[in-house]
């Protein structure tokens, strides 16, 4: 699904109304109207509820005009707070203005400070409040009386909606631009913006509804958007399994390179997210003396016990094992559990490099690329890296959190710069393609949060690359069926106590949903 930035939007808006001849003030109204219908829907509110409507100076003021109009005509008691002086207003907006002036409604300005005790006045006597201060325009820190009014707004204890985006929030990035109001309710415009499913917009935008404002699909498809939101009919045609002759020899043979001692439950649980995601066959390359245990671990998965180092971790002697391993595989996947041991740290780079099968870099693969920056070199199209904050953070010299703060540009530049495809994880886990187009992910919640459901990602994500998924395919399919399927276990028993291995039950009932 299409997501657009602030500046996309704004030249759909001007090709419309420049090409298509459909006016500005047409487009407003049709914003509002939609927004109207939504808010009376979602919140129900009763004849005698009071509305207090926050309008700034632009235009998503002007659409917070137009919907006094509506509501004001459906018999509730409005009032509107402009956040400046009306000399302020102009264009389609002062057209609107004018007209709930004439209807007798009740307006407010708020320009500065002094006047804040007007606008606390109003909020105490109203039963919900429509927030259209900001649009998706906002490119600077909220401060000043427009900070006080956010705040003020956010500990009211009221029912929010707000006009197209909260306001206080960056519509591309969804960071808080100083300070950004809390809605229970987003009536956005046209298409849905990617600020509304980054954290922290994704926690303060609550539920999301999309207007069809009138933009023609034909100006909407002139601009090459670069954000999209993963759904399902991005993929659900490649996880057909109806094919009557299909048997396990169709459907991929994956190879697994991971576990060391006492992490042998990592390859375990990649191996079975593979299973469960429909590899035909799978194969776990192991250190010789946990082979037993990763026997007893996996009955469905075929095991492969390779030269191993004193400390219990793969040896650069099984190279050529590995290699001939690979050999007539479908795609590979490594790196769950395999240490950061230097002799497993050079063999993990000579298996990146000399390998061309399709393969899912996860884990301790990524902290050998990050201990040797040349192999970033070599990453091309058939490599799926998928890193955290914090091993994303090593692998391009940041901590963690100059990732967290900057998710959207560092995947997009990664993926471009190294040409492959990359899955940053986290709260709306992000698929960046080599050619820069971003995915965010919807589906997933805290439960995910506990060892072992990164190991499980790998294995739906490797499995779907077995199967013959293209990379971006099997990457986006494979980290929203990950989410859908901990959104489903929290769904039935809460968000707490849920383990990686409960994941791996949800999968085939939301592959068959989808």
């Amino acid at each position: 699904m299409r997501l657009v930035t602030a500046s996309e939007m704004r030249e759909m808006d001007r090709l419309t109304i420049n090409d298509a001849g459909i006016p500005g003030v047409v487009l407003m109204e049709n914003a509002a109207k939609g927004a109207t219908e939504i808010f009376m829907v979602h919140f129900n509110p009763s004849e005698a509820s009071s509305i207090l409507i926050i309008c700034g100076k632009g235009n998503n003021g002007g659409d917070g005009y137009v919907m006094a109009r509506y509501l004001h005509n459906r018999g509730m008691k409005v009032s509107v707070i402009i956040t400046g002086e009306r000399s302020a207003i102009s264009g389609d907006a002062l057209i609107n203005f004018s007209v709930i002036e004439k209807l007798g409604i009740e307006i407010s300005e708020i320009p500065d400070d002094t006047a804040f005790e007007i606008f606390t006045h109003s909020l105490s006597g109203c039963s919900y409040i429509i927030d259209g201060i900001f649009g998706t325009g906002l490119n600077s820190p909220v401060k000043g009386i427009y900070k006080k009014i956010i705040d003020a707004v956010n500990n009211s204890n009221k029912h929010v909606m707000s006009i197209d985006i909260p306001s206080g929030l960056n519509s591309d990035t969804g960071e808080i631009m100083g300070a950004a109001v809390k809605a229970d309710l987003t009536a956005t415009f046209g298409f849905a913006k990617p600020g509304h499913y980054i954290y922290p917009g994704r926690a303060l935008t609550g539920r999301l509804v999309t207007v069809d404002i009138g933009i023609p699909e034909m100006i909407a498809s002139r601009l090459e958007t670069t954000h999209r939101l993963i759904k399902p009919d991005d993929f659900k045609g490649d996880l057909s399994t109806h094919n009557p002759e299909a048997h396990k020899g169709t459907k991929g043979h994956l190879l697994i390179i991971a576990g060391s001692t006492g992490k042998t439950g990592a390859a375990a649980l990649t191996a079975m997210g593979a299973l469960r995601a429909g590899a035909g066959l799978v194969t776990v390359g192991i250190p010789a003396s946990l082979n037993s245990i990763m026997e007893c671990k996996l009955t469905e998965a075929m095991t492969a016990p390779l030269p191993e180092t004193k400390a219990g971790t793969l040896s650069y002697s099984g190279l050529d094992d590995i290699l001939r391993l690979a050999s007539g595989k479908s795609a590979i996947a490594i790196g769950p559990g395999l240490s950061t041991d230097p002799e497993t740290v050079r063999l993990v780079c000579e298996i990146i490099k000399r390998c061309s099968l399709p393969m899912v870099i996860d884990a301790d693969a990524l902290n050998a690329i990050s201990l040797n920056p040349e192999m970033l070199d070599l990453l091309d199209q058939r490599k799926i890296l998928t890193p955290h904050p914090g091993e994303m953070g090593r692998l391009i010299g940041l901590t963690a959190k100059d990732i967290q703060q900057n998710r959207l540009n560092i995947s997009r530049e990664f993926a471009k710069k190294r040409q492959c495809c990359l899955v940053l994880k986290g709260a709306g886990t992000i698929v960046a393609e080599p050619d820069g187009t971003l995915h965010i992910n919807p589906t997933g919640n805290p439960c995910l949060a506990t060892g072992g459901t990164g190991d499980v990602l790998a294995g739906i994500i490797s499995g779907l690359l077995a199967r013959g998924l293209k990379e971006v395919k099997a990457a986006t399919a494979g980290v929203y069926i990950h989410g859908l399927a901990a959104d489903l276990y929290a769904e039935k028993n809460g968000e707490s106590g849920m383990i990686a291995s409960d994941l791996l039950d949800k999968i085939p009932g939301v592959m068959n949903s989808l």
